[in-house]
């Protein structure tokens, strides 16, 4: 009866322990991984706080790994962009939130002092992006390069912070970027770029939910994020975040769904369609 009772003991803890094991939350490598944790660490423990669901920040090295993680089923949400494509569709992740902001677009940005004025000299060039696999920092930049008719030679340096650096030292002539991260890189870095291409705007990257996740779990983090603003705790990590950023207009989390993001889709269909020809 005694060992029963003691396993019976052992299986509760084990259970009780299992069901606060913390809930991944993948993060796509745009920024340093030192400045993507104090962005959202404090959001992290602050949604965990509010509704008791426990979550955890894990990236990968690069956002190609980071990407690799998420196809394997290895975070429960995700901050991504990454998961439009005909194939990553079907994995089934769902659009709960994004930040509210201006929206995103690709841009192909040279230093300011740099001689370069348009695409067409960047033939030939070395250009900085962060992966292939990136929608704004990658594939809208090289769709505008491809339809200007300038061939670069890319090279893929993990984040959009460092396609920025490398050409703000010298590595490379231009770089691909989202219209944000350059914003936010140049008031914190105190450098200056030149704008050679931008393409048409898109909703930001979203925060998606693993299917896995049960409903009811996902609307609370769904509700605790959107919810931020109106209270004073969340304000707080709000203002702190927008001041780590150097962000002139307040950083605000508001909710979406999978339709806002149908134009991804279709880009990327369309890209399809043109390589097929």
């Amino acid at each position: 009866m005694l060992r029963i009772l003691g396993l019976c003991m052992l299986l509760g803890v084990m259970a009780r322990a299992q069901a606060t094991e913390p809930l991944q939350f993948g993060v796509l490598n745009q920024r340093s991984v030192l400045l993507t944790a104090q962005l959202w660490n404090p959001v992290l423990k602050y949604v965990t706080a509010k509704t008791g669901v426990p979550l955890v920040l894990r990236m990968g090295k690069s956002a190609d790994e980071t990407l690799v993680l998420t196809m394997r089923g290895e975070f429960d949400f995700v901050y991504t962009n990454h998961l439009f494509t005909p194939e990553r569709d079907k994995l089934g992740y769902h659009v709960i939130a994004r930040f509210d902001d201006e929206g995103i677009s690709g841009m192909v940005v040279t230093a300011a002092n740099s001689p370069y004025k348009k695409l067409a000299e960047l033939e030939g060039k070395i250009v900085a992006f962060p992966t292939p696999n990136g929608f704004a920092g990658y594939s809208l930049p090289a769709d505008g390069l491809s339809k200007a008719g300038v061939s670069v030679l890319p090279v893929f340096v993990g984040n959009q912070e460092a396609a920025l650096s490398n050409v703000q030292y010298g590595r490379a002539v231009a770089a691909g970027v989202n219209n944000i991260i350059l914003t936010s890189y140049m008031q914190r870095e105190k450098a200056n770029f030149r704008v050679l291409y931008q393409s048409p705007r898109y909703f930001d990257i979203p925060v998606m939910v693993n299917p896995r996740v049960p409903a009811a779990t996902a609307a609370e983090v769904q509700h605790a994020l959107v919810s931020m603003a109106q209270d004073s705790e969340g304000r707080r990590v709000l203002a702190a975040a927008q001041k780590l950023l150097r962000q002139e207009t307040p950083v605000k989390f508001i909710s979406a769904n999978d339709r806002d993001y149908d134009n991804y889709r279709q880009f990327y269909r369309l890209q399809m369609q043109d390589g097929e020809k």
